[in-house]
């Protein structure tokens, strides 16, 4: 009975696993400022919520990241990068 769990169980985990290096920033202005984000999150957590977030809801976001998280951002490139994300992955 355990065999017949694990090996579609591992062979759906091997799947994900061979995809996950396939998702990348997309290029752009602000695109550095923004890989600051990949030191707490994976890069596929950035296109899961931008169909949500506008600029303002970036800008919002970001902020959140620097004050409730101790994200590791310079205020004064909170525009940049909230300016590349809506640009590149924001709510159209």
């Amino acid at each position: 009975m355990k065999a017949t769990l694990i090996l579609p169980l591992a062979l759906l985990m091997g799947n994900a696993f061979s995809q996950e290096g396939k998702i990348a920033l997309k290029d752009g202005p602000g695109k550095e400022k923004a890989q600051a984000c990949l030191a707490c999150h994976s890069v596929d957590y950035i296109p899961m919520n931008s169909r949500f977030l506008d600029k303002a809801g970036w800008t919002a976001s970001v902020n959140k990241m620097i004050n409730a998280f101790g994200a590791p951002i310079a205020k004064e490139d909170v525009d940049a990068i909230a300016s590349y994300l809506a640009e590149n992955y924001g709510k159209k």
